[in-house]
């Protein structure tokens, strides 16, 4: 695999997303307010223990999050890891052991919560669908289809659960999608004329439009849902052709013709896509498949705090 999407790690502008949606939760739980059920029950000088458990088999993703989360509530609360994101845990795992003000434990606990549920959930998907798929050429997409907000840490999610990240947004690479085609049809352009057309333009935008991101760098992707389209496409030398929703005798036809006229254009499989028939698409010989349930149809992962003594 030649050249790549940019993938997400824990950065700076992950921890700033979360800082963010941190200060979004503070809102939706604590408004200008109190905790008025703890600040009711519980001593200001009282102190408190627990741990955080996974109530389920599963890929664990967000512990990087909790002391952020923890300093972004002002919280009198230390953390000590017990697991690392990505590693492969068993029901009833600690993940990390928290201990300091009780009343700062009970009212962050919703916020760390839905943070590891969640990420956790898609580095689960993740992992299954990366298993489903191991001794092919293939490797698992997320895709854009990612919850408000919550992109990048989505995106570092599904690395933690062994996939790899499309284009993070509309910035950082060239998609020509079915919807871009339509609207230019009345105009005769066909997805061969769009890959050309696209690389002249980028080509001729004043150096400045790229403060971050080199325009001879981009990928330029372009999607087909026919293959009778292809041969055109790999002439005009895309740096990747998605395939969308094309039978498994059609990926396979379309790998053997790009294997023959064009081996260094790469081809990604989407649609139809599930844990039951990834590997089928695998086995047809494309280099990627995005999936975009790793993201928009994850379930949580089942995370609890434990109250120790």
């Amino acid at each position: 695999m030649s050249r790549d999407f940019n993938q997400i790690t824990w950065n700076a502008t992950v921890e700033d997303d979360l800082r963010q949606l941190v200060r979004l939760a503070v809102r939706e739980d604590l408004g200008r307010h109190y905790d008025w059920t703890t600040v009711s029950l519980v001593g200001p000088e009282q102190q408190g223990r627990a741990a955080v458990v996974v109530r389920e088999p599963g890929t664990v993703a967000g512990l990087r999050a909790l002391p952020l989360i923890i300093q972004e509530m002002n919280a009198g609360i230390r953390y000590e890891a017990r697991a690392t994101d990505g590693d492969v845990v068993s029901a009833g795992a600690v993940v990390a052991e928290l201990n300091g003000s009780a009343r700062d434990l009970l009212t962050c606990e919703r916020p760390l919560l839905n943070v590891i549920g969640r990420l956790s959930g898609v580095a689960t998907l993740t992992r299954e669908y990366v298993r489903c798929v191991e001794g092919s050429a293939a490797q698992i997409y997320d895709t854009r289809k990612t919850t408000p907000g919550w992109r990048r840490l989505e995106k570092y999610a599904v690395r933690c659960g062994g996939g790899h990240n499309h284009r993070t947004g509309l910035f950082d690479a060239i998609l020509i999608k079915d919807n871009h085609l339509a609207q230019a049809s009345g105009e005769g352009i066909s997805p061969a004329d769009a890959v050309r057309t696209v690389r002249d333009a980028v080509r001729q935008l004043p150096t400045d439009v790229f403060s971050e991101v080199n325009a001879e760098s981009l990928i330029i992707e372009v999607e087909i849902d026919r293959l009778q389209q292809l041969d055109d496409v790999l002439a005009a030398g895309p740096d990747i052709i998605l395939l969308d929703n094309l039978s498994l005798d059609d990926l396979r036809a379309a790998v053997a013709r790009r294997n023959a006229v064009a081996p260094h254009v790469e081809l990604e499989a989407s649609g139809g896509v599930s844990l039951d028939t990834v590997r089928d698409i695998a086995l047809t010989g494309v280099e990627r498949i995005s999936v975009g349930a790793l993201t928009h149809s994850a379930n949580w992962l089942d995370v609890a705090l434990d109250w120790r003594p």
